[in-house]
């Protein structure tokens, strides 16, 4: 969707914590040239903290993966190398680029094979933070999909406007060490909006007769270690400032299926981009709310000396690794945690109240949970049909029409948040837990249990689009389907 670029603000230091440079590309053979970037997909060790070394599948051998960095407009190469024993897939998510590089399988991009090597030429686009991640299935397999390594941020250089800050920053929230539980409810107090009752007594009746008839919940998965940039709290280098500087940073969920918080005391976060692309109004808030998948780029003014835990609202996730040591010049101590003040996450405040384009067409979609219906697992659906049955041969759920602006209505029929995602677009928000707005461009967006969501995009990148709810395990048990574009008209 074309949107007015904006000026973050002017290009200054860059620190990149904890997160290692790029491995140099490996020599071609003579009639080929070197690719731009080299990724390698392998199983290695990440050392958490001193005590806490774990085996997982890893780019370059490290977590996060290399921060790479494109222009916009610019073509650029990269091969990928899977040295792996299973086929695998890199999926930039968030670029506006063809299916056969995009990296979702059910789109048509080729997997890599074991030992295979794939070169990819793109144009990167739009400018903004991005991030590159497998897009294989796990399952049942806690060691394959996002519950493993392969997670890595991508920032796109805008053309012009480049801006001023004195340190920008790159951080990488993850968690490691998962294990399947039953059951367990996330606290959803932090979402703005009311509930629809309409969609909270069809969920709670299904789930109330699921259970009568002695099936338990459905599994869903915890986890042993919280890191940032690959650290456990307490262990790597801290983020060093300075009293006085203007620190931007840039903040990916890499969970597989965790909704994440940050807040540090004594400072608040001036929203200024989310999933890379500017906001319509910059808001200052005390605390970042950021579901799977969500980016959000944010500039603290560092006024308040001493040193601070910028970590997860939650204790326990705390106490087990989510957060980073914040220092300043000069000063020393431990480091010191204080919660935030009471707050609602609001799309909304970062929108205007100018009213959206009209679309040329409205499609609804309900989102719904089986409890336990795969084998223990829950079944997710849309509009009553769960993946694979959305996918080919079957006909795509939602035919597209080249250049038509579409909106969809999102309503989720179940207790549990959905960062749903689409592919090789961006969307518009235009209504949310009952707001109306517009000129927040993101490409996932947290829809609350029993909540409804509007966002608008514009088929202007033909050719497959996956859309799916970007929790591993509520895209692995049926939240996925295709759209396709038909000729223009």
């Amino acid at each position: 969707m074309p949107v007015e670029r904006r000026t973050l603000l002017k290009l200054g230091g860059i620190s990149l914590i904890g997160i290692p440079g790029i491995r140099p590309a490996l020599a071609q053979a003579a009639a080929a040239p070197r690719p731009d970037y080299t990724i390698d997909i392998g199983h290695g060790l990440a050392e958490l903290a001193p005590d806490q070394i774990i085996s997982t599948t890893l780019y370059n051998g490290q977590f996060p993966g290399p921060l790479l960095r494109f222009h916009e407009g610019r073509e650029t190469t990269v091969d990928i190398r899977n040295n792996t024993d299973h086929p695998e897939v890199l999926h930039w998510h968030g670029q506006k680029i063809p299916v056969a590089v995009d990296g979702a399988m059910e789109e048509g991009t080729p997997l890599i094979p074991p030992g295979g090597t794939v070169r990819e030429t793109f144009t990167p686009g739009p400018s903004g933070f991005r991030f590159y991640h497998t897009h294989m299935r796990a399952g049942s397999d806690l060691s394959r999909g996002q519950y493993s390594g392969l997670v890595g941020p991508v920032y796109i250089e805008p053309k012009q406007n480049p801006g001023a800050y004195d340190q920008e920053i790159f951080l990488v929230l993850k968690e490691f060490g998962p294990t399947f539980s039953r059951g367990g409810d996330m606290d959803m107090d932090f979402l703005a909006g009311a509930e629809i009752q309409s969609l909270k007594d069809a969920g709670e009746a299904a789930m109330q007769a699921s259970l009568k008839r002695g099936q338990p919940k459905g599994y869903e998965v915890g986890y042993q270690f919280f890191t940032i940039n690959g650290r456990m709290l307490g262990h790597g280098e801290p983020i060093r400032v300075r009293q006085g500087q203007r620190v931007l940073f840039h903040i990916l969920n890499g969970s597989a299926t965790e909704i994440r918080s940050l807040a540090m005391a004594g400072h608040s976060f001036r929203v200024v981009a989310m999933d890379g692309n500017p906001v319509a109004h910059p808001a200052e808030v005390p605390v970042l709310w950021i579901g799977t998948a969500e980016r959000i780029s944010a500039v603290v003014e560092m006024n308040h000396p001493g040193v601070f835990i910028l970590g997860d609202l939650a204790d326990d996730d705390r106490a087990h690794g989510m957060g980073i040591v914040v220092e300043y010049a000069g000063s020393g101590g431990k480091p010191q945690w204080q919660a935030p003040p009471p707050f609602k996450w609001d799309y909304t405040l970062f929108g205007t109240s100018q009213p959206a384009a009209q679309p040329d067409h409205v499609f609804d979609m309900v989102f719904a949970k089986h409890n336990a219906a795969a084998n223990g697992f829950n079944r997710w659906t849309i509009n009553g049909t769960a993946y694979p049955d959305t996918m080919r041969p079957q006909p795509p759920i939602l035919h597209l029409a080249a250049g038509r602006r579409y909106r969809l209505h999102l309503r989720n029929q179940s207790d549990d948040i959905h960062p749903i995602h689409l592919h090789r677009h961006s969307f518009e928000l235009t209504r949310i837990a009952g707001k109306p707005t517009s000129g927040v461009i993101k490409d996932v967006v947290m829809l609350g249990g029993y909540q409804e969501a509007e966002v608008d995009f514009v088929a202007d990148d033909p050719g497959a689009t996956l859309f799916h709810c970007h929790q591993q395990l509520h895209m692995d048990f049926g939240f996925m389907a295709l759209f396709d574009y038909e000729n223009p008209v």
